[in-house]
């Protein structure tokens, strides 16, 4: 081969080298693949896991064998180059239409897991809240076996009951999370919510600290459907403390009787001698009766002004009100005796 040959040659080799590498690094930038080999139809989003202790070259290579890179070196390389190489996080991350391989690398190394949600709801007990955590999915349990006194130590709770200390809310977390950080979660969410309405309560209330307030806040929560008339049932039940008058609330005899409810109070209910029997016991119950939003917290702490001690269901998820037992007989045989009599 003459000198002419060989330039030609290797002018040729070194343009293939060239736009190989150029196709190559355009490759970082072009949308992955998600699409089966089998099937004609996208496959988006995708998930896929770094697992702990993965290291990039694993991650590439897995993703690799998976069709979602076509070059695994290449994909080392660029972490390289960007300093990343070992800053790769542990988790769950989605591969939606339209990411390339580059913006892969950087959710992985800015750790932008999949986030799931759960709802805890106003209203709920805490073993109601516990079977939530427990069948929803990707987070690990870790308390099934434990008791509600184990369950408040390892919550680091003042309180060996944990019920009602945890704040209804949506929570967002990742695969693998346990179900005691997310009750660890909501019970400092619960803590801000209800150290802030403590602090702008009004002066004279009869609660000696913040919890009996909260005990408060799970009854007017159980009682009421209707964020308007919370205030006014908040009035009754610390006007009821005031006079020294008992709570008489339905909901804590339900909570007392615990899986013996069976959809009605009878007359040997009222009279049964519970700790959450309200029509039985003088104050406030040991403990809350469930888990209290922030607009019942609002109302146990800064009740309507109002002298009303009474009021009944109306039906219609409002309720009656009344000033004596008087007008409260006369509601109750309208409302739920059906009679005007």
């Amino acid at each position: 081969m003459n000198r002419q040959h060989l330039l030609i040659a290797s002018v040729t080799i070194l343009a293939i080298f060239v736009a190989g590498a150029v196709l190559s690094y355009r490759s970082l930038f072009s949308e992955i693949a998600l699409r089966s080999p089998e099937i004609s139809t996208e496959l988006s989003p995708v998930k896929i896991e770094v697992m702990a202790g993965s290291s990039l070259s694993r991650v590439a290579i897995e993703l690799a064998e998976a069709g979602y890179l076509t070059s695994p070196t290449l994909f080392k390389l660029w972490a390289r180059l960007k300093g990343a190489e070992n800053s790769i996080q542990t988790g769950e991350y989605e591969l939606h239409s339209g990411i390339t391989p580059a913006q892969l690398l950087d959710k992985i190394v800015l750790g932008e897991s999949v986030q799931y949600r759960i709802t805890l709801v106003e209203g709920w007990t805490f073993q109601q809240a516990l079977n939530a955590l427990w069948s929803a999915g990707n987070i690990r349990s870790s308390l099934n076996n434990s008791s509600p006194a184990d369950i408040a130590q390892q919550m680091s709770l003042d309180y060996e009951n944990p019920e009602g200390l945890l704040y209804p809310d949506t929570y967002f977390y990742t695969k693998g999370t346990l179900d005691i950080e997310l009750l660890r979660r909501a019970n400092e969410r619960l803590n801000t919510v209800l150290s802030e309405a403590w602090e702008s309560r009004l002066g004279s209330l009869p609660f000696a600290n913040s919890y009996e307030a909260l005990t408060m806040a799970s009854i007017i929560e159980k009682e009421s459907a209707r964020s308007s008339e919370r205030g006014l049932i908040a009035a009754v039940f610390v006007g009821r403390l005031d006079l020294g008058m008992r709570l008489q609330s339905d909901p804590t005899i339900i909570y007392g009787m615990g899986d013996r409810y069976a959809g009605n109070i009878t007359r040997a209910d009222l009279l049964e001698e519970t700790p959450y029997n309200t029509y039985r016991i003088d104050g406030i119950p040991p403990t809350p009766i469930a888990l209290s939003g922030e607009a019942s917290i609002v109302a146990a702490l800064n009740p309507s002004a109002s002298d009303f001690l009474y009021f009944v269901a109306r039906g219609d998820g409002s309720h009656q009100f009344s000033r004596s037992l008087e007008e409260h007989n006369a509601a109750v045989r309208e409302y739920q005796l059906g009679s005007n009599d």
